[in-house]
């Protein structure tokens, strides 16, 4: 197992899942799935062998406790993983339609991972070589925007590789309104940075200036997901192209974006020990990189939920052979 840790940091959050959609007036029922965008990143890491932890905070409920619990199951270290009383385990309600695609109702106001503090990060988490995650859903409060930001300043501090994951939910901000400044601050903070073509079009009126100016700022990969249109990625060094990917019998796309970052990030701790190295990868490292993410992403939606969904590294590599 690789020295290099993966701490994917924010919400842990049970999802559940519809079982299909009903006819007005029918019942819909739905199933418990353990969930949460960087927990997923975090059991993805895992599921491919990587040195995975997860940071952040649950409600001491049962739901906390089951989240805890299927962590360890899959190989993920919860050592930096909080409990509280004082707020429940966030809930999200997700709906299907007829091709895969999600619709979310979350149960977050108040939850206990937007109670994480920034004192309740602890240096010795930051020992080591490492990559850090994060993704704008704990953005969407003050108190737990500086939490995050304090994490990005601890993780640079010890030369680690910052990595953001756009993930926007508009129904967790306040009256649907997000704080576009602050996305894009944060954003610009990370080393490695993925993101939709519509969550920067939510951000901004012209997201490839967005991407430009980004570039700018420090950031040193910028990878763009567009639904099933090819991967297009951005860099200092190289300048951008694209990755054309197979298309797949889509059963469920909760978990396809946390499947590709998690082995975006799994190829980088095996490739990178610091800042510095990831600047010095080789372009065909970079797109073997981004190609075994694309293929975690395109093996996970053929399944469902998220955890369950996550493929192996033999998986992951049985998928990529569909790329050349």
């Amino acid at each position: 197992m690789t020295t290099t840790k993966v701490m994917a940091f924010g919400e842990a959050l049970i999802d559940f899942l519809s079982n299909g959609a009903t006819q007005a007036g029918e019942l819909e029922s739905f199933t418990k799935y353990p969930g949460g965008a960087p927990a997923n990143v975090a059991v993805a890491v895992a599921r491919l062998g990587g040195n995975s932890h997860f940071a952040g905070q649950v409600g001491d409920d049962a739901f906390g406790h089951f989240l805890k619990d299927s962590l360890d199951s899959y190989g993920v270290n919860t050592s930096s993983m909080l409990m509280t009383k004082e707020a429940k385990t966030a809930l999200a309600f997700v709906s299907l339609d007829p091709s895969g695609e999600r619709s979310f109702e979350f149960y977050r106001h108040p939850s206990a991972d937007i109670l994480f503090r920034e004192d309740n990060f602890d240096a010795a988490w930051f020992a080591g070589q490492g990559v850090f995650h994060t993704c704008s859903n704990t953005l969407t409060e003050d108190a737990i925007t500086q939490a995050t930001l304090a994490g990005v300043s601890m993780a640079r501090a010890a030369n680690w590789i910052v990595s953001i994951d756009v993930n926007l939910r508009i129904n967790l901000w306040q009256d649907h309104k997000v704080n576009t400044q602050r996305v894009i601050d944060w954003m610009q903070s990370g080393d490695v940075v993925k993101a939709s073509l519509e969550e920067l079009a939510v951000l901004v009126s012209d997201p490839f200036a967005l991407i430009d100016e980004s570039l700018a700022a420090g950031v040193s990969l910028f990878v763009l997901t567009d639904g099933g249109n090819p991967i297009r990625y951005f860099t200092k060094a190289y300048g951008q192209g694209e990755i054309i990917t197979p298309k797949m019998n889509v059963k469920d796309t909760t978990a396809a974006g946390d499947a590709f970052v998690g082995g975006l990030l799994y190829q980088l701790s095996q490739q990178c020990a610091d800042r510095a190295s990831l600047t010095g990868l080789s372009q065909d490292t970079l797109l073997d990189i981004i190609r075994f993410a694309a293929a975690c992403g395109a093996d996970s939606v053929t399944k469902l939920g998220a955890y369950p969904s996550l493929p192996s590294f033999e998986e992951a590599q049985a998928r990529l052979a569909m790329f050349s």
